[in-house]
């Protein structure tokens, strides 16, 4: 049972991405300034870093888009044969120097940048769900992570938070079963929110993004993982870079009436129709492009709307303060 916990407890950390609740929580309302002081408690103040998802490498790439989708929606990202992109791949949780032979959480944003200069960005785990329902429930449970006087975690606080909301279960199934990945190039990535495209005609369809490496999946099984130094993901990424053409087929999942539009926790059922949205390849690794750059993924353009989703919509508040903090080094 315990170890268990442990591999759960890294799902949380390493999956955490600024989230706030405009709602109480525990008879006191929580801001964005609260969550992120939260996320220095659990990962410690790294000043000038990203509060979640510290650790990474930026790319740069072009995008093209299947233009089919224009039936979908009146984006001008369908009307348009390729767009620059600025992705940024990234190991969960809140510490800069995170071991990266840890399984768990990998992220991938992008930011596309269309023809009339409007942004509109992708965001993503390699989890396919999220660690809670919503932002009351997941700060919850990240204070149940909090160390005591001892300096460790309390895990039996932490199995009756998670026996008690089950909204936090399927996340930690996954977990149980997560390996490393060998790189962010043979890495698939779920958007875990729900978004709708809007046509000319006014009609929504609401979909689910995920991205697919066309190099392939590529896991590491734990007998290897000792022979790794601590920093092989960019390694690896920046060796196939040189070697071959590093590409991601991003799709789209069409969700029915009956599929959660506000629950990053459930994912769709499998069987659900898809449409390729695009396809995404690298032109260079490395760099400092990703660094001034908030990939706030309510961020989006015209033909496009967020969901409802609370975890979604809590997202841009607390990503402008941890911005900001990062800006000003601290």
């Amino acid at each position: 049972m315990d170890n268990e916990m442990n591999k759960f407890v890294k799902i949380a950390l390493v999956s955490l991405l600024p989230l706030v609740s405009s709602q109480t929580v525990v008879a006191q309302e929580k801001t964005a300034v609260d969550m992120i002081n939260l996320f220095e408690k659990l990962a410690g103040k790294q000043p000038g870093f990203r509060k979640a998802h510290a650790r990474g490498v930026c790319a740069s790439g072009e995008f093209m888009p299947n233009k089919s989708l224009s039936n979908y929606s009146t984006s001008e990202l369908f009307k348009t044969d390729k767009v620059p992109a600025t992705i940024r791949f990234s190991l969960g949780g809140g510490n800069p120097m995170a071991d990266e032979r840890a399984p768990g959480a990998r992220g991938m944003a992008i930011q596309l940048k269309l023809p009339s200069g409007a942004m509109h960005n992708i965001v993503g785990n390699s989890t396919p769900v999220f660690a809670a329902k919503d932002p009351d429930t997941f700060f919850g449970f990240l204070e149940t992570l909090i160390p005591g006087e001892d300096g460790k975690v309390d895990m039996r606080k932490v199995g009756q938070y998670v026996a008690t909301h089950p909204s936090t279960q399927p996340a930690a199934a996954w977990q149980r079963t997560a390996k490393t990945p060998y790189s962010y190039a043979n890495t698939e990535f779920f958007g875990l929110h729900t978004f709708f495209m809007n046509d000319s005609n006014g009609n929504e369809t609401k979909f689910r993004w995920h991205t697919t490496p066309d190099l392939g999946v590529k896991v590491i099984e734990k007998e290897a993982l000792a022979t790794l130094e601590n920093g092989f993901l960019e390694k690896h990424l920046t060796e196939q870079f040189a070697n071959e053409t590093i590409s991601y087929t991003i799709s789209i999942s069409l969700g029915r009436k009956e599929d959660t539009n506000i629950d990053p926790s459930q994912a769709w059922p499998a069987d659900r129709p898809t449409e390729v949205m695009g396809k995404l390849t690298l032109t260079s690794v490395g760099g400092k492009a990703c660094d001034s750059i908030n990939f706030d993924p309510n961020v989006i353009s015209a033909g496009f709307k967020s969901s409802d989703d609370p975890v979604l919509r809590m997202r841009s508040p607390a990503y402008a303060v941890s911005f900001g903090k990062r800006l000003s080094g601290q």
